[in-house]
């Protein structure tokens, strides 16, 4: 028996052998000798009797039984060798009482090489066996710049709370995000009990998801965490069988996204109409119902009343076509009942209109195909659901200009939302537009969101020339301050205010449903999560000038917002300098619409800077773990 499995195991050898030459790859076993930094960046730590993953069992600590195996740990000696004869014995031994002595291995970089025990660990992956006692010894590198040095000591820090071993991520900050999805706190020790019902529920995921045809390069706890990010790890854990391989066929976009380099598109402007198709396709096109979910309520929220504001043009512009409905007060605790509230309701399209509600859009999406499901956000990565937003930083250009302008002492207060994707260009547009009118112009940056700060103290501390307040006002609120103001002994004067028109953006998609064109923006070929982000262009965006503007200011704003509307001039084009240092050299160069999205710098004459998840307020959490630029304090 022994030597039949012998002979198995060595054609497997000689195949994956005979591959990996005829790619020029090295065809047998890595030697950590060989891999290892110089002396002195690494430390040893001894960490005893470990269960080790055979899976990430990969090679040699030293070069003397390398070549005895292919790269796959299957043995390639011929079959009259003391070498096979022990193998088989071994392979017998297995079958017959188990293999139960431990080897002796060394782990770097969460990979296993053997110094004792290679034959053990030949025959027991012959068989599939997950896992192997081993005395273990962990090189640990200094703490360096690259990514998978960064991705390491994440790992070291995870497995102090669990002595987990058995997964990997390609990217940073997920060890750290996989503690929060199964509900525990930063620093907080797992149970036996927390680490018995993970394995389970990962082992059960490994293997429906790895025997899927499609192969994706991302590590299954890549896929995995993605999939209790969509369902929720408790609700994954009660998965049946049958349940799981479903929701990982649903979810399989999701995991295809993590594949790519550039996983969104952005969709700048409005897709042309498709003419003829379009008028053929509008006929036959069924009536839409739709759904809004707002944060709090229009009245008493300036983003749920311009949205609001949106919802009521829908209902004037398709007075046939469309009908509207909408849930206020949506938090991200219930916003899963209202979604499915809205289905219930017979809702054929949904908007969420909070970054928040990404998650619960999608599992929502997954799990009804037929329902058209937005969200609004910007950079985020989803293929089930479609995000929107509005290129605010280009209203926030020209207002800079305004404040640069009317800034008589140079000091201009900017009170800023959240540290958001997209936001943080928000400033640094007002800012260089302000640079580009006033040279010696400083934006003080203020934060509404961060613990124990006190902006109107801080305004009359300041007493800037202009400040620069919330877009838009809300209906119930006593201080009626938005937009722009120019201050002058103690007098307000409103200067302008950006105009978000909601109801065009809405509008638009309405027209591309019904004419064709949202079929053709879906190419999947693509495998590209898409994001309407329009501006200008698509006249979803305005700038509104007050009476109090002087003529010639107001002339040159007219002037300004005619070149970027017809895109003959960005405010991120030419020679950008950050708080740091050059950001962009070529004075011909404009930044990539995924550079402005991704922004994580200030403008060299911003005064304040990014804070970071720590600095926050409570109740700023749930809309920054959505989106938040992940600033390391």
């Amino acid at each position: 028996m022994g030597f039949v499995d012998y002979e198995k195991a060595y054609k497997l050898g000689k195949k994956e052998y005979q591959h990996r030459m005829s790619h020029g790859e090295k065809p047998t076993l890595p030697i950590l000798d060989d891999i290892l930094p110089p002396k002195g960046s690494y430390s040893s730590v001894p960490l005893g009797l470990v269960k080790v993953p055979l899976e990430q069992i990969v090679g040699t600590k030293t070069g003397s039984r390398s070549n005895a195996f292919a790269s796959n740990f299957m043995p390639i000696l011929d079959e009259d060798t003391e070498f096979a004869q022990k193998w088989a014995n071994l392979s017998t031994s297995h079958v017959e009482e188990g293999i139960r002595d431990p080897i002796e291995v060394y782990e770097y970089m969460n990979k296993f090489y053997v110094e004792e025990g290679n034959k053990r660990v030949s025959v027991l992956k012959f068989f599939g066996v997950d896992s192997i006692p081993g005395i273990v010894t962990r090189f640990i590198p200094k703490p360096t710049e690259e990514t998978e040095n960064k991705i390491y000591h994440e790992f070291l820090k995870f497995y102090e709370l669990n002595k987990i071993n058995y997964i990997w991520f390609s990217k940073e900050g997920s060890f750290t995000k996989l503690q929060e999805l199964v509900g525990k706190e930063p620093d907080v020790l797992w149970t036996e009990d927390d680490c018995l019902d993970f394995h389970s529920i990962y082992i059960r995921f490994k293997k429906e998801y790895e025997s899927q045809k499609a192969k994706l390069s991302i590590t299954t706890a890549d896929a995995f965490l993605t999939f209790i990010e969509v369902h929720g790890y408790k609700k994954v854990c009660r998965f049946s069988t049958q349940e799981l391989k479903d929701m990982i066929k649903k979810t399989w976009e999701e995991f295809s996204l993590l594949d790519e380099e550039e996983d969104i598109e952005l969709k700048l402007d409005p897709t042309e109409k498709r003419t003829l198709l379009g008028k053929l396709h509008l006929l036959g096109t069924p009536k839409l119902k739709i759904a809004f979910l707002y944060v709090k309520t229009p009245s008493a929220s300036a983003w749920s009343y311009g949205h609001e504001l949106g919802r009521l043009h829908l209902e004037q512009a398709f007075p046939d076509e469309v009908e509207t409905i909408y849930y206020s007060n949506v938090t991200k605790d219930n916003v899963e009942f209202f979604i499915n509230e809205a289905i219930l309701q017979g809702c054929n399209m949904i908007f969420t209109t909070s970054p928040a509600f990404a998650q619960a859009s999608v599992k929502a999406a997954i799990e009804n195909p037929n329902v058209r499901i937005m969200n609004c956000s910007v950079n985020t990565s989803h293929r089930y659901i479609r995000t929107y937003y509005i290129r605010m930083y280009e209203a926030k250009f020209l207002m800079g200009a305004i404040a640069g302008a009317m800034a008589e002492n140079d000091k201009i207060t900017y009170i800023a939302d959240y540290p958001l994707y997209g936001t943080i260009a928000h400033i640094n547009a007002f800012a260089l537009g302000a640079k580009m009118i006033n040279p010696r112009a400083k934006v003080y940056l203020d934060w509404r969101c961060i613990k124990d700060n006190d902006v109107m103290e801080n305004l009359q501390k300041l007493s800037p020339s202009c400040f620069s307040t919330r877009d838009m006002l809300m209906p119930d609120e006593e201080l009626r301050y938005f937009g722009i103001y120019h201050t002058e002994e103690g007098r307000m004067q409103n200067l302008a205010m950006p105009l978000l028109h909601w109801g065009k953006f809405y509008e638009q998609l309405i027209h591309a449903i019904m004419d064709g064109s949202w079929n053709y923006d879906d190419n999947s070929s693509l495998n590209k999560a898409i994001n309407y982000w329009w501006g200008m262009s698509a006249g979803v965006i305005d700038v509104i000038c007050s009476r109090n503007l002087p003529i010639g200011t107001k002339r040159l704003i007219d002037f300004l917002k005619t070149t970027i509307t017809s895109g003959e001039f960005s405010p991120f084009k030419g020679i950008l300098y950050s708080q740091n240092g050059i950001v962009q050299s070529d004075p011909e160069a404009i930044l990539t619409p995924e550079e402005i999205v991704n922004m994580d710098w200030l403008a060299e004459n911003v005064i304040g800077h990014i804070p970071t998840k720590e600095e926050l307020l409570e109740s700023a959490l749930p809309v920054y773990l959505q989106q938040g630029i992940d600033m390391k304090g």
